[in-house]
């Protein structure tokens, strides 16, 4: 049976002092981040950077990517591969199967460890919602058919939670856009694109920073502006050897 988010959707009040963006899944490409957080001149005092989730799995660094959990400028909603985690912890899930999507990496990872990483992680959304009227936006992981109000409301059945961790069908082209009618722009992650990729009022920027030939991408809402980068083209620019703000 899945956790209970004492939280499933969380608000947060327009930037009035900085800037926000959204970063698409970090799959533990911590190295691509670093760049992209100085190229776009992040500042920690007043930016916020929100996740589309999955900061864990396939990638090198998923431990890396879990200390961004204490940042205080890092705001993520929770995505299938974090859930997984969790269901292992918790011990509804085969650790075996978690290996077969990306979970290798915690094999040596202490058991005590992994508790205290469900334990974070079980507090996160399902969604953030960021301002209101025509500057809304909202952040998730997978897909959402249903209204603002619908997704304010945050009364999910375990059908709509399962869809909004692991769906794909609007993003494979196997729904109307349409069920989406009243749903403010909505960052989404979860199904790898060649390119940031609208779909009715969901945006898919997850451009699958851990695959080859794919990159991490970071996109500033209320701007239009967007920035991608490969882990390898960010490691040859230097930066593995940058601090996180």
């Amino acid at each position: 049976m899945a956790s209970v988010l004492v939280n499933p959707v969380q608000h947060h009040a327009a930037n009035a002092i900085g800037r926000d963006f959204v970063v698409g899944d970090l799959h533990g490409c911590v190295d691509a981040l670093r760049y992209l957080l100085r190229l776009i001149a992040f500042d920690p005092a007043c930016d916020r950077l929100f996740s589309v989730g999955d900061l864990v799995d396939r990638g090198e660094h998923s431990e890396q990517a879990l200390t961004l959990l204490d940042k205080p400028w890092f705001f993520p909603v929770l995505g299938n591969h974090e859930d997984t985690l969790c269901a292992v912890v918790d011990g509804r899930l085969r650790r075996e199967w978690w290996i077969g999507i990306g979970g290798a990496w915690a094999v040596n990872v202490p058991n005590e460890r992994l508790r205290q990483y469900a334990a974070r992680l079980q507090t996160l959304p399902l969604a953030r919602v960021v301002g209101s009227g025509k500057e809304r936006f909202n952040i998730l992981h997978a897909e959402f058919f249903g209204t603002d109000a619908d997704l304010d409301a945050g009364n999910f059945s375990a059908e709509t939670r399962e869809r909004m961790l692991w769906g794909r069908d609007l993003a494979v082209g196997n729904s109307d856009p349409a069920r989406q009618r009243g749903l403010s722009l909505t960052y989404c992650g979860h199904t790898p694109m060649r390119d940031i990729k609208q779909i009715g009022s969901q945006v898919f920027i997850d451009t699958g920073a851990f695959g080859p030939g794919g990159k991490l991408t970071i996109v500033q809402p209320q701007a239009l502006l967007r920035w991608s980068i490969s882990v390898d083209e960010a490691r040859a620019e230097g930066a593995a050897a940058l601090a996180l703000p």
